[in-house]
């Protein structure tokens, strides 16, 4: 079967709570642990009314301390806008805490806007700075060397996997370059997915951590009992792409019966391009979607979104979703 595992926002609903959103998330997790999820992310994203995920790392520990097998983490930390000891430190305590379950994914963009980065007093030309970053990021994760004057504590020693994430041909070079797991960004920055994935397998080279590609690949997947409730289903997600582009800071929506009374021609072309590697429907068609996403990208693992307002359908599609993937063609799933 192939590898699922869930990214996660904590999205706040309209008419709930930032607390609530929280405690729905770690909900989502372990709801995602019994249907056989193999991890569980949540990513760094700063000043929007609608995600709790900005302390990553707190998250990070309160989805893990409710759940006991799934693997939790990071999808990913902008490496940018910390110092790479402080983030050694804090997933080395979330590995000492609940080992061997942490993961550290890795970005390179800033998870927020321009005057928000002010605000966390970093500058924007740290972003060049990242591969130097991410290795010295594991240089502090590796065993203590004798005389060495820094050491990450927790954290020496643990050697937590790192993954590289990205959205461009950059974060694949990198990761390659480095023998690195990869994630490609596709669930809302499509473009690049099938240039991006080649080039990160045709350059990779083998690491102390991984002996060989291993990537991974968003993909929002919505599914219910009919194509006619996931549709509706998908309309939340599809007013926040209308509101991210109108440069409305809004919470989650419910559902409406005709996004087309709600989007204008423009958003519509938008979010559609934005949204390109999206399979919404019953479970019949999340396999024929599944399937082909499969045996175009190979992927070794897909990193769902299911961005839905009802948290009781948000668990019946994960339940769905993971029903599915026991069905597919085995032969479109690469042997990892």
């Amino acid at each position: 079967m192939v590898q699922l595992s869930v990214l996660e926002l904590g999205r706040v609903r309209q008419n709930s709570s930032r607390r609530i959103a929280l405690d729905e998330a770690r909900a989502l997790a372990q709801h995602a642990e019994t249907c056989g999820y193999t991890r569980f992310w949540v990513a760094e994203h700063h000043n929007m009314p609608a995600v709790t995920t900005a302390a990553t790392s707190l998250v990070i520990s309160h989805i893990a301390a409710g759940t006991k097998t799934i693997r939790v983490g990071a999808g990913g930390i902008m490496l940018p806008n910390h110092a790479p000891y402080v983030i050694a430190e804090q997933f080395g305590t979330l590995e000492t805490l609940y080992p061997g379950r942490i993961d550290l994914g890795l970005g390179r963009a800033p998870g927020t806007d321009q005057v928000t980065l002010r605000a966390l007093r970093r500058d924007p030309a740290n972003a060049a700075n990242f591969p130097d970053d991410v290795q010295e990021l594991q240089a502090f994760l590796a065993p203590a060397q004798e005389g060495q004057r820094i050491e990450a504590i927790p954290g020496s020693g643990l050697n937590i996997p790192i993954w590289i994430l990205g959205s461009s041909l950059f974060g694949a070079y990198l990761a390659a370059e480095l023998g690195l797991p990869y994630g490609f960004a596709s669930h809302f920055a499509p473009q690049m997915l099938d240039m991006a994935l080649q080039s990160y397998r045709d350059k990779f080279k083998p690491s102390s951590q991984q002996a060989r590609p291993y990537a991974l690949a968003g993909i929002n997947i919505i599914a219910a009992e009919t194509d006619e409730e996931a549709r509706y289903l998908a309309t939340s997600q599809q007013i926040s792409f209308a509101d991210l582009f109108r440069g409305t800071r809004s919470l989650m929506h419910p559902p409406i019966d005709n996004i087309e009374d709600y989007w204008s021609n423009a958003e519509k072309m938008q979010a559609t391009n934005m949204l390109a590697c999206s399979i919404v429907g019953s479970p019949d068609t999340v396999r024929k979607g599944m399937q082909q996403f499969l045996e175009r990208t190979q992927a070794d693992e897909l990193m769902i979104v299911s961005d839905i307002y009802d948290p009781q359908k948000r668990l019946r599609s994960l339940e769905l979703i993971a029903d599915v993937a026991k069905s597919l063609d085995s032969s479109s799933i690469p042997d990892t």
